[in-house]
């Protein structure tokens, strides 16, 4: 993995001005994590407080991803978190295939190409359908490994914002398929990947590392 390639990447994303998320948000969203972890998290895209801090999964559907995460023994520091759409939707809405794919074709695609994980996590619909195809159903599909069209091993899971949704049994029943998901993804990782470190001794304050962006047009 070329870390300068990475590194250019993300100079290149700082400045895309290709579609009109952009126009709604502060700046582009990139990566989080380990650019050498043979496990990627690929989420929808960035929410109100991900667009604020410049960083993936740091709102409350990143602090449940962080605890998820503890128990199946990751941290975030030993993975790497990313979206398919790199600027924050307005109103936070879920954008379509074609508004995926258009963003993903330029970024994710090429920050995979870099980083060559072992092993992917779609987080979600919107994940599943672009590493996957838009036939697949979260609730159907999740558990399932699937090749991408870049040839990575893939498996989805619910989103953590769709945990935030449930309540009661179908709430405990969701975290301990996410739970088993994450478990499963690892265990791939590490045979492919054998030695990796995939859990620091704490979890990762992100609020420590990311300070608010402030909207350049205010």
């Amino acid at each position: 993995m070329d870390t300068m390639d990475l590194n250019s990447l993300e100079r290149e994303l700082a400045a895309c001005e290709a579609c009109p998320f952009r126009q709604e948000a502060i700046a582009p969203v990139g990566w989080f994590g380990n650019p050498v972890s043979p496990i990627v998290f690929v989420g929808e895209g960035p929410g109100g407080v991900e667009d604020e801090y410049g960083c993936p999964l740091i709102g409350p559907s990143g602090q449940l991803l962080d605890k998820a995460l503890w128990a199946a023994k990751m941290t975030r520091d030993r993975v790497l978190t990313t979206n398919v759409i790199k600027c924050r939707p307005k109103n936070n809405r879920t954008p379509d295939i074609a508004e995926a794919a258009f963003c993903a074709k330029r970024w994710l695609d090429r920050e995979l190409a870099i980083i060559q994980p072992k092993v992917i996590v779609a987080l979600g619909g919107v994940a599943m359908h672009y590493l996957g195809n838009p036939d697949m159903r979260i609730t159907r599909d999740r558990g399932q490994w699937f090749r991408t069209e870049q040839g990575f091993d893939c498996i989805a899971t619910y989103h953590p914002a769709y945990l935030l949704r449930l309540t009661g049994h179908a709430l405990v029943t969701a975290k301990w398929d996410v739970f088993h998901d994450l478990e499963a993804a690892r265990e791939r990782a590490a045979l492919l990947a054998p030695g990796y470190e995939f859990m620091s001794a704490e979890k990762v304050d992100l609020f420590k590392l990311f300070k608010k962006r402030v909207h350049d047009y205010l």
